[in-house]
């Protein structure tokens, strides 16, 4: 069966009804910030994505699938090429949810609902509607996936972040950092612990997980990833994708190319 594919979407307009359907998009597309009336489901069958919003950023790799509520700004990058599938979720099915962004793992009948729901139009009335029941009560049992990147609001952790940003793989000290921004090593250890909820050792290798997610996407090597995103060896690398995303990067490239055969 030949698969419908939609033109490449445009931002909408805040609030507007969110996208629906499926299409190829290339390595760096991005729809910026907007919001939709009712939730959206973005899921990328092959390929990666980042979404946006004021409290952080969140990742999804291919085996998981991001939710934003209504009426929550977010942007979205795709990494690799990718196959997007975007599903509106109606109000009265959106309580169901969470309310805030996050990512969930895709079971194989979640991936199969999304598949169908986007594929092609709706053969018998009232079809679509069932099938979105079923990935809705899919999500509610589904485990949080959420590879988090939290933002801060202090003006000096935000500096702090902003050069970890620029350049992940830097092997920068928090003390060095903290000179570089006007605060104490001790300040700012708090700061990540308060207002990012976490270590700075932590939030970095997020960090440095998110970039090497789109690198290995995009095709690059194991190897060459981990010295792009500042790992000492590959072995370390491996042990902290591992550790975060819930599989080794050798195995989720091979996830990658088994969903674009």
């Amino acid at each position: 069966m030949t698969v419908q594919r939609l033109a490449a979407p445009t931002p909408s307009a805040p609030d507007a009804r969110p996208l629906q359907g499926a299409a190829w998009l290339p390595h760096g597309y991005r729809l910026d910030p907007h919001s939709h009336a009712e939730g959206q489901l973005v899921y990328a069958a092959s390929g990666a994505l980042a979404t946006a919003t004021e409290r952080g950023t969140w990742v999804a790799p291919a085996n998981r699938v991001t939710w934003t509520p209504p009426h929550f700004e977010h942007s979205h990058r795709f990494y690799g090429r990718t196959d997007a599938r975007l599903v509106h979720v109606p109000l009265e099915l959106c309580a169901q949810l969470v309310d805030h962004p996050s990512v969930f793992a895709v079971s194989p009948l979640l991936r199969e609902a999304l598949l169908a729901l986007t594929d092609s139009p709706e053969r018998r009335p009232g079809a679509h509607r069932r099938l979105l029941t079923v990935v809705v009560d899919e999500l509610v049992d589904a485990a949080e996936h959420s590879l988090h990147l939290p933002e801060a609001n202090d003006d000096r952790l935000r500096a702090a972040t902003a050069l970890l940003h620029e350049d992940p793989a830097q092997l920068t000290t928090l003390a060095e950092l903290g000179r570089r921004v006007g605060a104490g090593e001790r300040t700012l250890s708090r700061l990540f612990h308060t207002e990012l909820g976490m270590s700075f050792h932590r939030w970095r290798t997020i960090l440095r997980i998110h970039h090497a997610l789109a690198f290995l996407t995009d095709g690059m090597s194991v190897t060459e990833t981990s010295v792009a995103c500042g790992w000492s060896n590959p072995s370390s690398f491996i042990d902290a994708f591992t550790e975060v995303v819930g599989q080794t990067p050798g195995r989720y490239q091979a996830g990658l190319r088994h969903h674009l055969s």
